[in-house]
């Protein structure tokens, strides 16, 4: 049986080489994807690691803020860094200047990186890592040594157009914005990489020019251990001389923070591409399930015969696995090299957002190799054990019949089956609508996957009006030919809603999340229009802070009447007797001049130590009007606040909003996050607008907007989010074609008699050839039509369930109608091989084959 089966699939080498490919895609993109998200965390591990000491002293509290771009006023002078730096516990103490609000420029004037991870910027002096290493690691050139002089990472460096001897542009945050310095060196963390951010190394006398307003202090310093003693008593130790407002921490601690952080970021990449890896593995499951199922009927006679010569059932269905196992071996070996190159496609689609990841991470590892066999072989295996049953059960006597074919059973049982499965589903979809215990997202989830999988079943049944909606139209527009491809559909309704299921699945997902992304644009659009009540707004698309001079400029341009600061910063507050870190929104007295808050209760009128909550704010804080909340800024400082007023949650500012001066109070550096301006009555609007432009035209990222603009880049960022979704669903869709394709090569084998005796009886090649095409049109509209109804019924429940985010309900028919256009494009190119074979069959030679 082994050499019988080694033998079948030898001399169907093409059709293994369609069936495999399916096993190739699937696990390609499951490789893939963990590959990346293997280098992606490797990338940021090597990082951390690489740029974090033994110890460290740094602002008091749990609530960093340089990890989001604010900074305090505490400050470690030289005295200090000399007492830590005298302990006998201490091998070396190096004091640190982290620059807030710096931005490198390339040499064409854009900002490098473009609008993904930020300018880190630091004076350079040697310092060891937790391993014993240095921090940096010099390629080019030399260190910064005086004024004028910066060394940048190698990839700035490559991105900015820069050689060692440029002209280096910044902007800072000093009373000169645009600073020019000449590019000394190149360097990377020992760790390798920035992970797409920009490293900037200045002179430390420079450093604190510009960042501490000339002081001769630090903002951190790095504790290097003396030999025999633990990063514990070496932070102990320091605890004992560090000035107040700061603190002490250990290495391991540092790194578990950060990777803490950072690993929140990486879940959520990992989740949403291991999603699209799942999807595509699902449908190049039903592939494989349907092209072993016309494998079996068109082997019907050979398993018969089998069967008369002796052959048990177990043996014929071990014949089969076999076939499927091998078959899975080779595909999973192609799949996992395939991956390798997807993941260094994954790594470049990234860079474009800013995350560069190292190309010498993204190497296949153990667990990789063993899961991608494991999933290859176990999905093959379970989709070609229904159809080797099947071929086990043909009886030894059927072989010595003529007309010897699989008997197929009815759709009774399937039917009532798959009504039942229905009802369980929209069962769940309703319970995550009512409002179930637990998440509605995965009571909605789980139904919306049993509706997938039911449509899938009852594809037959479900999409035989399209298929007869097909017969008829085609038949009109085609004649003969149109009419024969309409029978084929439904000659074999199984073969063909199988076919059209993989497709469909893929088409339901894009569908899904074309009504929820079509639906948050409109939602957005709305609270534009409704609450954007500022003529223009600044700020980054990156949300960081920007130095305060660009809003003391805008204050003085003609025809404007209001300019209203906003500082967002980092807070930890309680919520259930856990600290929890949240955005708090400082604002000045102007605030209320440009936006009007719909109050619940008390006053939106802030001042000296208070705060507004929003209604979900002050539900997580248990507070309200009047009670004291404890707020704790970085720093270490905390702040009892009183509650002036809850009001309904907005997007023009946080749950949480405090007056400025109680950020100054905490000792937070000034910066703007954003500045909301309001021009003066009878004033030119576009003229404003160019005086604005032109006070922030030092710094390209930073731009004015109107309400228009600000709509079109949220609709910008929505869209290009869909963009990727779609990009990374269409391998799900690729695979699809490549079923219709391995379908109806098989049909086309399948019936080679019948087709030459339409050829005997006048069909010419060219109608035979549209006859095919036909068909493949027929298998994609089905899954086309099945998939986007799908999509849009999920897809608006879902929207049901967020409605509180998603309050507008947007259907996207222009989407829809391209991807029905689309849907017909992959058909007639999924027919183009079956076809032309077909028609180049020769007659006499068709009619006699068995």
């Amino acid at each position: 049986m082994l050499r019988l089966t080694w033998r079948n699939l030898l001399a169907r080498k093409v059709r293994l080489l369609m069936s495999t490919l399916a096993i190739v895609l699937g696990i390609g993109f499951l490789a893939g994807v963990m590959t990346f998200s293997t280098g992606l965390n490797s990338t940021f591990d090597n990082i951390v690691e690489g740029s974090t000491p033994d110890a460290q002293v740094r602002p008091a509290g749990d609530v960093q803020g340089a990890n989001a771009g604010v900074g305090t006023t505490s400050l470690i002078t030289p005295r200090d860094v000399d007492k830590l730096a005298a302990l006998p516990q201490v091998a070396d103490a190096t004091g640190s200047v982290d620059g807030l609000g710096a931005f490198l420029l390339g040499r064409d004037g854009k900002l490098v990186g473009g609008q993904g991870a930020p300018t880190l910027t630091f004076n350079y002096a040697p310092s060891e890592n937790i391993q014993g290493e240095q921090v940096l690691q010099l390629n080019q050139g030399r260190w910064p040594e005086k004024s004028g002089e910066v060394t940048l990472d190698s990839s700035s460096a490559e991105r900015g157009g820069y050689a060692i001897g440029d002209t280096v542009t910044m902007i800072v945050p000093s009373d000169q914005p645009r600073r020019t310095l000449t590019l000394v060196g190149t360097a990377d963390f020992n760790g390798g990489g920035t992970a797409g951010a920009s490293l900037v190394l200045l002179d430390t006398q420079e450093a604190q020019e510009i960042f501490l307003g000339g002081k001769d202090a630090f903002t951190s310093v790095s504790l290097a251990a003396a030999d025999g003693v633990s990063r514990p008593e070496l932070a102990d130790a320091a605890k004992a001389v560090v000035p107040e407002g700061f603190t002490a921490v250990t290495g391991d601690k540092v790194i578990k923070e950060q990777q803490e952080q950072i690993g929140q970021f990486l879940d959520v990449i990992s989740i949403f591409l291991t999603t699209f890896a799942v999807i595509a593995i699902v449908v190049g499951a039903f592939i494989i399930f349907n092209t072993f199922s016309i494998l079996v009927s068109q082997r019907v006679r050979e398993s018969a015969l089998l069967r008369a010569l002796g052959a048990s059932r177990r043996q014929v269905t071990r014949s089969v696995l076999v076939e499927a196992f091998l078959m899975a071996l080779v595909g999973s070996t192609l799949g996992l090299l395939l991956g390798l190159g997807l993941s260094r496609a994954l790594a470049g689609l990234f860079r474009t957002f800013g995350l560069d990841i190292a190309g010498d991470v993204l190497t296949l590892t153990p667990f990789t190799v063993v899961s991608g066999y494991v999933v290859g072989v176990l999905v093959t295996m379970v989709a070609a054990f229904v159809p080797a049953r099947r071929a086990a059960k043909v009886p030894p006597v059927a072989a010595m019949r003529d007309d010897l074919v699989v008997q197929e059973k009815g759709m009774g049982r399937r039917l009532l089956l798959g009504t039942v499965a229905m009802v369980v589903g929209t069962a769940l979809v309703a319970a995550g609508l009512v409002g179930a215990p637990g998440t509605d997202a995965i009571w909605i989830g789980a139904g919306a996957v049993i509706w997938v999988v039911t449509t899938a079943v009852l594809a037959p049944v479900l999409g035989k009006p399209v298929l007869l909606a097909c017969r008829a139209v085609f038949g009109r527009l085609f004649g003969t030919a149109g009419r024969l491809a309409g029978e084929n559909a439904l000659r074999n309704p199984r073969r063909t809603g199988a076919t059209a299921s993989a497709l469909m699945i893929g088409l339901a997902v894009v569908s899904a999340v074309g009504v929820l992304a079509s639906s948050l644009s409109a939602t957005q659009d709305q609270i534009v229009d409704d609450q954007f009540t500022s003529d223009f707004l600044v700020q980054l698309p990156t949300f960081q802070g920007f130095p305060t001079q660009y809003g003391d400029q805008m204050e003085e341009v003609d025809g404007v009447a209001v300019v209203s600061r906003q500082q967002g910063v980092p807070v930890s507050v309680e919520v259930g007797g856990k600290p929890d870190q949240t955005f708090a929104n400082g604002v000045d007295a102007a605030f209320s001049d440009v936006y009007t808050l719909t109050m619940v209760s008390g006053t939106d009128d802030l001042s000296g130590d208070e705060a507004l909550l929003s209604q979900t704010r002050s539900k997580d804080l248990r507070a309200t009007t009047g009670d004291t909340i404890d707020v704790e800024f970085p720093g270490g400082k905390k702040i009892p606040l009183t509650v002036a007023g809850v009001f309904e949650d907005t997007p023009v500012t946080s749950g949480l909003t405090v007056p400025l001066s109680v950020l100054g109070q905490a000792g937070i550096t000034r910066s703007d996050s954003s500045l909301s301006i309001n021009v003066a009555d009878g004033a030119d609007r576009g003229a404003v607008k160019q005086d604005l432009e032109d006070v922030v035209k030092d710094l390209p990222v930073l731009s004015v907007q109107d309400k228009e603009e600000f709509k079109e880049l949220i609709s910008g960022q929505v869209n290009q989010l869909l963009y990727v979704i779609y990009g990374l669903l269409a391998l799900a869709v690729v695979i699809a074609v490549i079923g219709i394709i391995n379908t109806l090569g098989l049909s086309v084998l399948e019936r080679t008699r019948e087709i030459g005796l339409l050829r005997a009886v006048g069909l010419s090649r060219r109608r035979l050839r549209t006859m095919i095409t036909l068909e493949s049109v027929s298998i994609a509209l089905l899954g086309a039509v099945l998939g986007m109804v799908l999509g849009l019924v999920v897809g608006v429940v879902l929207r049901k369930s967020l409605e509180d985010d998603l309050t507008e309900l947007s259907l996207p028919i222009t989407s829809l109608l391209v991807f029905l256009v689309v849907a017909v494009v992959f058909g007639v190119l999924a027919a183009i091989v079956p076809a032309i074979r077909a028609s180049r069959m020769k007659v006499l030679d068709a009619i006699a084959s068995e």
